[in-house]
C-alpha cells in the first residue's frame, strides 16, 4: 500500500511541476494554473506525511 501511495504522490508532484512550467507559457490564466501547481505540490507532500504515518 505504501508503494502505491508513493507512486500516486510522486505523480501528483510531477504534475504540479508541469503546471508551474505551463503557467509561464500561457497567455491567459497564468495565476490560477500556477496556484494549481502549488496546490498539487502541497497535496503531494501531504499524502505521505499525514496518510502514511505509522
Amino acid at each position: 500500500m505504501h508503494v502505491v501511495m508513493f507512486i500516486i504522490s510522486f505523480a501528483i508532484l510531477l504534475f504540479g511541476f508541469w503546471l508551474f512550467g505551463l503557467a509561464f507559457t500561457l497567455t491567459a490564466f497564468q495565476a490560477p494554473v500556477f496556484f494549481a501547481g502549488i496546490l498539487c505540490c502541497a497535496l503531494a507532500y501531504f499524502i505521505p506525511v499525514q496518510l502514511l504515518r505509522d
